[in-house]
């Protein structure tokens, strides 16, 4: 650094104010610590008294927790037949359900064959009609379209992905503890179940 004065902020993040270059190397030096500049661009810069190593370290974790930790949505596909039967139906729909609750996206396809290619309202009708049995949990992204043979539509989910896993999460932890259950009520119910007995005997 080519400056005369730098503003200060010392190891604990207190404000030690602006003071000369060279007596913030001097109270670096007398810490044990670096002289690191974290404003270049202020006026004069803003240095603080830090481990450079360990400061060096903790973000590189930090920045390697934050990317384990990153929600990426994922987009789902389901293909379904214009005509297709009630169970199917049910059946497809549910998957859909589930994607959205895991906050994906869901690209939904009508496969056209033959002489189907020329009704393609029955595809827009069916994809209608996915989208409002599901319109508590998604919402339509991209409009039915045709493309080629097929005619796409698109969901996304209202739950953002991270709050899709954290509650998968939680509820993970919950059924967790409901199957371990109480564990010191039982030997008490025993216990007054043997006294009972024995003093009905005598």
């Amino acid at each position: 650094m080519r400056v005369p004065e730098v503003r200060l902020v010392g190891p604990s993040g207190e404000q030690v104010g602006i003071v000369p270059l060279a007596k913030a190397l001097e109270l670096a030096q007398e810490y044990d610590l670096d002289l690191v500049e974290v404003a270049a661009t202020a006026r004069p810069p803003v240095c603080k008294l830090m481990d450079y190593g360990k400061f060096k370290y903790e973000s590189a974790m930090k920045a390697r927790e934050a990317r384990k930790n990153q929600a990426h949505t994922v987009i789902k596909e389901m293909k379904l037949r214009p005509k297709i039967d009630p169970h199917d139906y049910d059946t497809k729909k549910g998957h859909v359900v589930r994607f959205l609750k895991q906050g994906d996206k869901v690209k939904i396809t009508i496969m056209f064959r033959g002489r189907e290619q020329s009704r393609p309202e029955l595809g827009f009708r069916l994809l209608q009609r996915l989208a409002s049995d599901v319109e508590d949990l998604g919402f339509i992204e991209s409009n039915p379209k045709q493309d080629g043979r097929n005619m796409i539509m698109v969901l996304g989910p209202h739950k953002k992905k991270t709050e899709a896993m954290a509650e998968a999460r939680e509820a993970q932890a919950a059924r967790k503890a409901g199957r371990q259950g109480p564990t010191d009520a039982a030997p008490e119910d025993g216990a007054a179940e043997a006294s009972g007995e024995t003093s009905s005997e005598a």
